[in-house]
């Protein structure tokens, strides 16, 4: 009764105090959503907010608008689809196509313009290239506006085609798989993207799925088939699908198109796993109905993994469960190139500032306003176009370092725009299966209350084992015919007499072989038809050909491991199965009751008849919490689970109980009624379940040991000392998902970990975070159901307390919650997030964070595809994120403000040039001398600044504490940016006041000995910002001096040459840099003498 009492009196809530104030519980739950939000958008709009930023909400929301109204998204409904006649549908269903393309034939070039002028950068260049046609504003020639312009778009444009022809590639391929479909008229070949609703497909083994499906005949014998759901979910194991009885019952395939026949499905939705729906045979008398589950499915996108299955189709394209899974890409910005828009925009306003300031001192006389825009348009160096030519092409150069480093083979970088991102990361979400793990399963431990048996003894096992089994095939030659039960027989009922270990052994080993759901496979040696592979497999049972088959890795490990010590699992179908002992013998058991494993129970049971002596024996196995009260009494259990959980071992317990024929005969009755009641069914089968399961006899424990890929715990340490707080989302099992974070040291060994109990409403969630908040320092692990709970009622208070842990895990997340997960740190945190997997099912994900990483697993190229960096394996993230993340955040840093530099120190020269002559709108540089300052002569040794490193890579990744620093962005930030603007304002300064005051005759030699301190000083700068000399920046540096002085020959129009050959124009020119440069480097050695940052105390 509590709980009801919790949700409908928030007066009893108003007590437990929550962080959040009291008017969240006032408030219906529904508004309660909504009350953050609403007071953010009670702040005024003026003007203000429309200069920063409101006119690219505003035409951000138009465009939405407008697309909104083009693709109207249609409503989802549930649907009644016959077999095989498409024609019959009511509704037009999406075609069956995967696109994901970004932009058509069309849209490209728009498209690809507005994400380019969306930028206040560009847009800023292309409103001062067009007023150059304006004659009364020209200034300059109209190249040396338009041809930076048009490189930077040709640039961009070129790339976005490439990528855009290669989506376009990868998807054609995908849509022009071709599959058979049944006709009245037979099989026809039909391409992926032709399927319909209503289509009868035929899918072979190890084929895609191209479409969500019915399940309805096989050609297994069982009736029932293995799919593979990696690129689903991303669990690598195979799970069992069960075709429906009516249509697997028919006598050949082409009786389906005989019969009338109707699939009723509900509308397509997100869960891939559940499912409602009903199949109906109107034909026969009385109709047939068959309840159709989600074992009953084929979900596009999975492979067959067994036999050759047939399916009706239900939902296409847009509307398959794996599309609606996925989100789509959207273009990413890295951090960096937002912080430099926020600085061009204060770089904008000093620019009009110093225009009017300008047009006032001539007293506003005259067209004015024209003088002021000419002034703008004078003073547009200050925001050099080169900046984004030089930092795409830093971006790149980036890339191409990432790809060609020998330390991190195989790596791919697919988005070449956010290099930086990879120097700025807080959050790292991580996937769990062969990402962390590399999803092999091996046998490490058994242990039988008084002896343990490690991977070095298991040779001990096999002979206890052989030794069994002779003493067993040797008895029936004196005559007792039942092999060795009377033995037996008389332990059970008196447990006073201790077992020798050998039986004990012997005991463990079989119930471990029979207790399971797997089942061995024979690849056939035939010609490929399917009815001959079950008819050759019970003859040929040689070892080296088969293959075994379960919904669980662990299962399979289990049965391998028996099979190593002598007890092999030969065949199994649904009513029996086959061990073969060391010596070869057959044994054979009949199975009764199979009672599957759940994610509730944490349990599996299976109820067998030995043919040979008629014994009927209940084995289970499960996990320790589980067992531990089905069990008898024993003193051992509890401590060596927790020894095993220590190790990173999975543990199951496995225990055993004989029964006599009535005993069971009674309890099939029971069974049998409970399963056919129609209320409470599953709680009364449980009921008669749990009537059997007390004082079972425990025998024993094993350990099984989840491979972790290669250096995971030394990355996710190197990781975790560098500040990045590491979250691990995973589809995967709670009891699964805490032992890898303790086995993968995620969560370091002195922490505790708290486990956040289900919670299923607002009450209870209250409370559950209310216990959660007086823990500290402790990792949380939560499920998905329990964070969706969380998340609807207090997500503030949820993210605020989950971001002060060291680290959280997360188990059974859907690929839509993880995306989600991603996003809500970015809102709540404003830091950057990186997601890393490797499967299908992380997409979302690694699309959703501003920095995605795929691996190329086992689990298919799905996420790498999708991702903006693809690797090889989970340890190089390390070197990716400590060395090249660091040093192309640097370098950006660096670039990007001495590009601006260059612009505001010809920018402050034109300023102080104009006030001097009666601030006159005249250009100071005309024509080519402009475009040689930004390109020729001082592009190489400012592009070299992307070879710069301050740190050596051994040392970023000795001290991964020097990685915290860069999350602060203090390599470019208002501070730096500013002593920039001094440096600059100082030094052009200097330059045209010492050109003014040292020439003597012609106006000609001001210009020239300006012009070429002002390239010796740019050249001075770059030696000055470098930390670590390449010898291509000594090339640049004297090849970008040759090239002027090679120059001046010709520039005759600009400069007057027999001047430039004398002695005063050289030392002219020496003294000015003298005094542009030298305060600088003075300042600079001080600074690294009193006040070195914190990696030059490492590097000395």
């Amino acid at each position: 009764m509590t709980r009801y009492s919790l949700e409908d009196e928030p007066s009893n809530l108003d007590e437990m105090p929550l962080m959040m104030s009291e008017e969240g519980f006032e408030n219906d739950e529904s508004d309660y959503q909504t009350l953050p939000r609403a007071r953010v958008n009670q702040r005024q709009r003026g003007l203000g907010w429309f200069l920063l930023g409101g006119w690219k909400v505003l035409c951000g929301s138009c465009c939405d608008c407008l697309a909104h109204i083009c693709r109207r998204k249609k409503e989802l409904k549930a649907r009644t689809v016959w077999l095989g006649c498409p024609e019959k549908c009511e509704e037009k269903y999406p075609k069956n196509a995967i696109k994901n393309q970004k932009y058509n034939i069309f849209t490209f070039v728009p498209g690809v313009l507005y994400q380019q002028f969306k930028f206040f950068l560009n847009l800023y260049f292309l409103v001062v290239a067009c007023s150059q046609f304006v004659p009364s504003l020209k200034i300059g020639y109209l190249y040396t506006y338009w041809a930076p312009l048009g490189f930077v778009l040709a640039v961009t444009m070129v790339r976005e085609a490439v990528d855009e022809v290669r989506r376009y590639q990868r998807d054609k391929e995908m849509n022009s798989q071709l599959y058979s479909k049944l006709t009245v008229r037979g099989k026809v070949q039909v391409k992926s993207s032709d399927i319909q609703v209503g289509d009868l497909i035929i899918v072979d083994k190890n084929q895609r799925i191209p479409a969500d499906m019915i399940f309805l005949r096989t050609s297994e014998k069982t009736g029932s088939c293995f799919i593979r759901t990696d690129q689903l979910d991303g669990e690598t194991d195979w799970k069992l699908k069960v075709a429906v009885g009516c249509t697997q019952r028919l006598p050949a395939v082409g009786d389906l198109f005989s019969i009338s026949a109707y699939v009723y499905a509900q509308k397509p939705q997100l869960d891939i796993h559940s499912f409602e729906g009903n199949f109906t045979r109107e034909d026969a008398d009385p109709q047939i109905h068959e309840s159709l589950s989600i074992e009953n499915t084929l979900w596009a996108s999975t492979v067959v993994a067994s036999g050759t299955v047939i399916g009706v189709v239900i939902y296409t394209g847009k509307e398959t469960r794996s599309v609606l899974n996925t989100s789509y890409a959207k273009n990413k910005v890295g951090l960096l190139d937002l912080e430099l828009n926020r600085l061009t925009k204060a770089l904008f306003l000093a620019q009009v500032v110093l225009s009017v300031v300008m047009v006032a001192l001539q007293g506003f006389v005259g067209p004015w306003f024209r003088n002021l825009f000419r002034f703008v348009v004078l003073f547009s160096y200050i925001i050099p176009i080169s900046l984004r030519v030089n930092l795409d092409m830093g971006k790149s150069a980036y890339g191409w370092m990432i790809m060609k480093d020998e330390n991190i083979p195989g790596t791919v970088v697919r988005t070449s725009t956010i290099p930086e991102e990879l120097g700025r990361l807080v959050y790292l979400l991580t996937d769990k299966t062969g990402t962390l793990t590399q999803n092999e399963m091996i046998f490490k431990r058994l242990h039988l209350g008084t002896v343990s048996y490690g991977t070095d003894t298991m040779d001990e096992i096999q002979s206890h084992i052989i030794q069994s089994y002779a003493q067993v095939t040797s008895q029936p030659s004196n005559g007792s015919t039942s092999g060795s039960t009377p033995s037996r027989k008389t332990q059970t009922s008196a447990p006073k007499v201790r077992k020798s270990v050998s039986s004990r052994i012997h005991e463990a080993v079989k119930a471990i072989a029979l207790c399971h759901n797997v089942t061995p496979v024979y690849e056939s040696h035939t010609n490929g038809n399917g009815e001959t592979e079950s008819a050759e497999a019970d003859q040929d049972f040689s070892d080296d050909n088969r293959t075994y088959q379960a919904s669980s890795p662990d299962e399979v490990e289990l049965v391998r491991w028996t099979e190593s010590v002598g007890l092999t699992l030969v065949n199994r179908d649904l009513t029996s199965l086959q061990l073969k002992t060391p010596s070869g013998q057959i044994l054979s058991f009949y199975i009764l009751q199979i009672f599957p494993f759940t994610s509730e129970s944490k349990r599996m049971g299976i109820i067998v008849r030995e043919e040979s002596t008629g014994d009927i024996t209940f084995y289970m196995k499960g996990a320790d919490v589980a067992m531990a009260s089905i069990v008898q009494y024993n003193d051992w259990l509890e401590e060596e689970c927790g020894n095993m959980a220590r190790e990173g071992l999975r543990t199951l317990v496995v225990a055993k109980k004989s029964l006599s024929e009535e005993q069971y005969q009674d309890f099939e009755s029971r069974y049998n009624q409970a399963k056919l009641s129609i209320h409470d069914r599953a709680l009364k089968v449980a009921a008669v379940v749990e009537s059997l399961e007390r004082e079972m006899e425990l025998l024993c424990l094993t350990g099984v040991e989840d491979q972790l890929q290669a250096d995971v715990r030394p990355t996710l340490e190197l990781l975790r000392n560098a500040g990045i707080k590491i979250w691990m989302l995973t589809g995967d099992k709670l009891e699964t998902a805490t032992c890898i974070a303790k086995s993968s040291h995620l969560v370091s060994r002195n922490q505790d970990i708290h486990v956040f109990r289900p919670v299923s409403n607002r009450g209870e969630a209250h409370l559950e975070l209310n216990a959660f908040r007086r823990k500290h320092d402790c990792a949380l692990v939560i499920s998905g159901d329990s964070l969706e709970v969380c998340l609807r009622y207090y997500e503030h208070e949820f993210v605020e307390l989950a971001c002060q842990c060291p680290a959280v895990v997360c188990c059974r997340c859907s690929p839509t919650q993880k995306a989600q997960i991603v996003t809500l740190l970015q809102q709540h945190t404003a830091n950057r997030t990186c997601a890393i997997g490797d499967g299908g099912n992380d997409v979302s994900m690694i699309q959703a964070a501003d920095c995605g990483i795929g691996i190329e697993g086992k689990e298919g190229k799905q996420a790498s595809l999708a991702a903006d960096f693809s690797i090889t394996q989970f340890k190089h993230i390390g070197r990716l994120l400590m060395v090249h993340g660091r040093n192309s955040y640097k370098r950006s840093a660096a670039l990007g403000q001495f590009v601006m530099h260059r612009g505001m120190i010809i920018s402050t020269m034109q300023a102080v040039f104009s006030s001097i002559f009666y601030f006159a709108s005249v250009p100071l540089y005309q024509g080519f001398l402009m475009v040689g300052y930004a390109t020729i002569y001082t592009m190489f040794p400012v592009f070299s600044l992307v070879l710069d490193q301050d740190v050596k890579p051994e040392m970023a990744l000795l001290y991964p504490e020097l990685y915290k620093d860069l999350t602060k962005g203090r390599s470019l930030s208002f501070k730096t940016f500013l002593i920039w603007v001094l440096i600059s304002v100082y030094q052009g300064g200097i330059l045209m006041y010492g050109a003014l005051v040292l020439f003597e005759s012609e106006f000609v030699h001001v210009v020239a000995i300006s012009f070429t301190a002002l390239i010796l000083t740019e050249l001075l700068m770059v030696a000055l910002t470098i930390r670590t000399w390449h010898w291509l920046m000594v090339v640049a540096e004297f090849f970008s001096l040759g090239c002027y002085l090679a120059s001046l020959a010709f520039l005759n129009e600009y400069f007057d040459l027999s001047f430039i050959t004398t002695w005063p124009f050289l030392w002219k020119v020496s003294a000015i840099t003298l005094v542009s440069c030298l305060p600088l480097y003075i300042i600079k050695y001080l600074k690294r003498k009193f006040s070195p940052p914190s990696y030059s105390k490492l590097s000395s």
